[in-house]
């Protein structure tokens, strides 16, 4: 799958990932020669490049710091197959639930999903010319109609037909057409114009009747453990013939529903499923967060701990590689690329067991948050915090605005109070602000001015106001 950002140096893809994530510039780096080394290996003969296998990455540092923002953005970026998952549900009781494979099952219905919307973005421009054809026998049914009704016949005029026989329906069939001629003449002139006014726009609100394919809901039967799911009315539904409904809507609706209609006829899901299948072992990640809860420390050994030991001994072969059956075919993940994550407050990367350590031979740490590195989060990045506060009351007619100072006291403030109480990094910001608005949010409706000047001191004011300064770190939580 040719992709954009496997062009991109890493550089590049460090600049990328700017665009939305403040500091952190190791593991930036980090993720982005990861990728890199991904094109470089598919440059390589066929010997070599089975042989190399990716360098997988442990990220260490306090929650809020980024760690899964990276890994997202980076998948995000490169329409690669990518799915979260949180090691501690596999540990205790959870572990009888959620089997380990799960993840690599997950990743496949991932990359099933992407390769079949860029195979359907493919077939649009074709399923458009269809659809409008679709739209025009809607609004004025042309010849196609009147074919099938004269395809309707019953098996005896068939059979009479064919030894020269014509009956007398036929024979008035038959005077019609030659008047039907004209008539048709005009039909043809009419779609014209529908043609032309669908091109420009102004039949977007009439409503229409059109036909499609009725998809009844099934039961979905769900056995986890062996990664299959059956839907029951499934089981005989590809003998019986799809039902079609009819169904009354606008033109910008119509077109809408029919475009996917059209689309997905055009594509080949057995090809989707190859194509995905490769995209998920060449070029899926699996980002394994809170990998540090089921390292066992040397100080707890006993209890649960058995659980947390047997969950790295059965993610160990997944990460090393190996087959996993999912119901669209076997993976092979030895070229998947795993992002280990984890606070490290209590465990240490060494308390993993020692094959599990071997496979993440990439280390970094990331940074706590400091003051400066607040005021970036809120106002640098194309989706940053301010930014959308700002556009979620400028729907209401309320234009809101902060001055530097009130900017400076609030990282002031989501610093102190990760210093002082828990450390929960960049979260703090949305804890602070969304207090912070609160009032302005409530009152809109009710609210004369047009536009609020957010200051330092109508910052100090609100949370004073609430507690006394003395409480501000067991307020915000």
């Amino acid at each position: 799958m040719a992709n954009k950002l496997y062009q991109m140096t890493p550089k590049e893809i460090v600049g990328e990932l700017d665009k939305y994530i403040i500091g952190q510039d190791d593991a930036k780096k980090s993720v982005a020669i990861a990728l890199r080394n991904r094109y470089r290996r598919s440059l390589l003969s066929d010997e070599m490049r089975e042989e190399i296998t990716p360098k997988n990455i442990l990220m260490m540092g306090p929650t809020g710091c980024g760690k899964t923002e990276i890994a997202r953005r980076l998948a995000k970026l490169m329409d690669a197959p990518f799915v979260k998952v949180e090691a501690t549900k596999f540990t205790e009781v959870g572990y009888v639930g959620r089997d380990v494979d799960s993840m690599v099952r997950d990743l496949m219905e991932a990359s099933i999903r992407i390769t079949k919307q860029a195979m359907l973005e493919e077939k649009y421009s074709v399923a458009d010319e269809l659809v409008e054809e679709r739209i025009i026998e809607a609004i004025i049914p042309g010849k196609n109609s009147r074919v099938s009704n004269q395809t309707n016949r019953g098996p005896f005029d068939f059979l009479l037909g064919n030894s020269g026989y014509v009956s007398q329906k036929e024979q008035y069939e038959q005077q019609q057409a030659a008047g039907n001629s004209e008539e048709e003449m005009d039909t043809e002139l009419a779609r014209e114009q529908v043609r032309q006014q669908l091109r420009e726009g102004l039949l977007e609100e009439q409503y229409i009747e059109i036909q499609v394919t009725d998809t009844p809901k099934t039961n979905q039967l769900d056995m986890g453990n062996e990664g299959m799911s059956i839907a029951i009315g499934n089981i005989f539904g590809d003998m019986a013939p799809k039902k079609k409904k009819n169904k009354k809507v606008k033109v910008k609706d119509a077109r809408k529903i029919l475009r996917e209609e059209e689309a997905q006829n055009l594509i080949d899901m057995d090809q989707v499923t190859d194509d995905a299948l490769a995209n998920a072992e060449q070029n899926g990640i699996i980002f394994i967060d809170e990998i540090d809860k089921i390292a066992s420390g040397s100080g707890y050994r006993s209890g649960a701990d058995v659980s947390r030991e047997g969950v790295q001994r059965d993610i160990l072969p997944i990460v090393e590689g190996s087959v996993i059956n999912t119901k669209h075919g076997p993976v092979k993940t030895d070229h998947i690329l795993f992002i280990g994550a984890g606070a490290f407050h209590t465990a240490k990367p060494t308390d993993l067991i020692p094959e599990l350590q071997g496979r993440f031979p990439i280390r970094v740490e990331l940074e706590n948050l400091d003051k400066d590195t607040f005021v970036k989060i809120l106002t640098k990045p194309e989706n940053a915090l301010l930014k959308q506060h700002k556009a979620l009351l400028e729907t209401e007619g309320i234009e809101v605005e902060f001055t530097d100072e009130a900017v400076d006291e609030i990282a002031e403030m989501a610093f102190l109070m990760n210093e002082q109480t828990e450390n929960i990094g960049a979260r703090r910001l949305h804890t602070i602000l969304e207090r912070l608005l609160e009032d302005i949010s409530f009152n809109i409706p009710d609210m004369e001015e047009e536009k609020i000047v957010i200051d330092r001191t109508y910052v100090k004011e609100i949370f004073e106001e609430k507690i006394h300064p003395e409480d501000i770190d067991r307020f915000i939580l």
